[in-house]
């Protein structure tokens, strides 16, 4: 696949329109299962928006795809290979950072390889998955700040941590030198029907 942002955007769209019509939804129905806004919904099918991670997020799960089948090629073989500089950015931050989907299984228990750069001053803050989501980072060069519901975290190259991700949280560039990460990210029971975000009241 073509990874430019428009490419991304345009192949993006045309699998949430294929996806929503294969299930004979309307738009106003998908935008009441994933939460995402009819305006924005017609904007990601037009391949108009850059949705974020989030927005993504919301729609895979809503379809029960996953969102490494929302972003690649469909899978057709038991293996698949991602070659170097072939991995979507979904995530661009202002001073230069990126967040590359690397690989992801497939539905119902959704595991995904990310590889994220933070350039200085760079943050990416995070919803809440849903529950039962988890995440595992490992900082591979610089420091990253992790901010987890009320707690924040400063880790250095080597250091890692597992949190449950169905709290709010941020990844954080508070350095002046690059940073980069690996993350990998579980949700479970993905397609299984609509599911209730994790109240945090």
């Amino acid at each position: 696949m073509d990874a430019s942002p428009s490419a991304l955007s345009a192949a993006i769209g045309a699998k949430v329109r294929s996806e929503r019509q294969a299930r004979e939804w309307t738009l106003d129905q998908l935008a009441e299962i994933s939460g995402v806004s009819r305006r924005m919904l017609i904007n990601v099918e037009q391949g108009s928006a850059n949705p974020s991670v989030t927005t993504l997020l919301k729609l895979s799960d809503a379809l029960g795809i996953g969102l490494q089948a929302l972003v690649a090629v469909p899978q057709t073989t038991p293996v698949k290979v991602v070659l170097a500089g072939e991995a979507p950015a979904l995530w661009s931050g202002e001073g230069g950072g990126r967040g590359m989907l690397l690989a992801g299984t497939t539905p119902p228990d959704i595991l995904e390889l990310w590889d994220w750069t933070l350039a200085p001053g760079d943050r990416h803050d995070s919803e809440a998955h849903v529950r039962g989501t988890k995440e595992i980072l490992q900082v591979r060069e610089g420091e990253v700040t992790v901010i987890v519901g009320e707690q924040t975290l400063v880790l250095e190259v080597d250091d890692a941590i597992s949190f449950a991700s169905d709290v709010p949280h941020s990844y954080a560039n508070e350095g002046t030198a690059r940073a980069r990460f690996s993350l990998t990210v579980f949700e479970p029971s993905v397609g299984d029907g609509p599911r209730v975000e994790a109240s945090h009241d």
